[in-house]
């Protein structure tokens, strides 16, 4: 996992580490796609690129139903949307690798 900001400000300890990784694969929230556009923009090549609400039916919260509420993460999105994201993150990605701890 690294910082996206990092790689955009071409902090050079993490394009470096970005550039041994041996897949990229980028996780946005929607159809944006801004984690995919900036690591490709960075001239990188990804591995897979997975959009929740549209690789799981996740549903997008609009910015303003949170702010100033001090909800828990778990007021937006489900154990079943957890789980389906571990999934298709983890799916033909980490073959081979103890991932139980994830």
């Amino acid at each position: 996992m690294g910082c996206l900001p990092s790689v955009q400000l071409k902090v050079k300890p993490v394009l470096e580490k970005t550039k041994a990784a041996k897949k990229i694969i980028t996780v946005d929230g929607y159809p944006f796609e801004c984690s995919r556009k900036t690591i490709e923009a960075a001239g990188f090549k990804i591995t897979k690129s997975i959009t929740l609400t549209r690789d799981i039916g996740m549903k997008k919260k609009a910015l303003h139903i949170d702010i100033g509420k001090g909800l828990g993460i778990e007021k937006y999105i489900s154990a079943d949307e957890v789980r389906k994201a571990k999934e298709l993150i983890i799916k033909d990605n980490f073959r081979g690798i103890n991932v139980n701890n994830c």
